[in-house]
């Protein structure tokens, strides 16, 4: 399966979970039809051969390998699996940390797996990670810091709710950042989304997370996440596309 670069997409999902809809294939197929580029992450290593198998022929469709931090508290063991996987992998997520309160009691589990994640990734070198940080950004990039230097691994994050400064310092360390439309409705992530760097930018939908009325979001309707980032920093939809798709290209042929 060639890389992102090697399509010419319309729009870009950059964290989608297109096996938790009920019409996976289908839904591949329509990323193809729509010229969606779009990751599809994985929550669990046991959900990667399948991913892996039914994506292998799409042209826009590229799979993550994941051990989602939500889960961790059951599913730590996996992180073996997850490692012995990983070289097939060039993509990884949803990975990261969550120190919210329904999550938090596995917190010190979570940052186990996170650091043997980045260790790995970075060990192997050239892999595109898309990380989840909720109410654990700075720990998250504490992490990246320390396990991921710039020239092993990129890392994207995803749903960022971080602070202005953290903003900061994650693009110093080399992060992009993917917008869904939902966080633009808050005027303060509303405004965090338009000081982002704007070569650092790239478009999500977290689907099937995040709904469409009483629907869950289906990769096309990314443009939604086009159109508010368009709006927030006061350019055109059109050149909001075609940015993140340059910002894609410029992740995914990076040394």
């Amino acid at each position: 399966m060639a890389d992102m670069n090697a399509v010419h997409p319309r729009l870009v999902d950059f964290h989608c979970h297109l096996d938790l809809y009920p019409d996976h294939e289908a839904l591949i197929a329509e990323c193809d039809r729509e010229g969606v580029a779009t990751l599809t992450v994985t929550t669990t290593p046991k959900a990667w051969p399948r991913n892996r198998d039914l994506a292998e022929r799409s042209a826009h469709v590229r799979v993550a390998l994941g051990l989602h931090p939500q889960l961790v508290a059951e599913r730590e063991a996996e992180i073996a699996l997850f490692e012995r996987y990983l070289p097939e992998a060039r993509y990884v997520g949803e990975v990261g940390l969550d120190a919210g309160p329904r999550f938090y009691a596995s917190f010190e589990a979570q940052e186990r797996v996170f650091e043997r994640v980045l260790r790995a990734s970075a060990e192997q070198g050239g892999k595109i990670l898309t990380v989840h940080s909720v109410r654990s950004v700075g720990r998250v990039l504490g992490h990246i810091e320390r396990s991921l230097p710039p020239d092993r691994g990129r890392v994207v994050l995803h749903w960022f709710t971080g602070t202005a400064a953290e903003a900061r310092r994650a693009a110093d360390l080399g992060c992009y950042f993917s917008i869904n439309s939902e966080m633009t409705r808050s005027p303060k992530h509303g405004q965090l989304v338009a000081a982002l760097p704007a070569d650092r930018l790239l478009t999500e939908t977290d689907g099937p997370f995040v709904q469409d009325g009483e629907k869950p979001v289906r990769p096309r309707a990314v443009w939604r996440a086009v159109r508010e980032i368009a709006a927030l920093r006061g350019v055109t939809e059109e050149e909001t596309a075609a940015l993140v798709i340059r910002n894609l290209r410029a992740l995914v042929t990076a040394p």
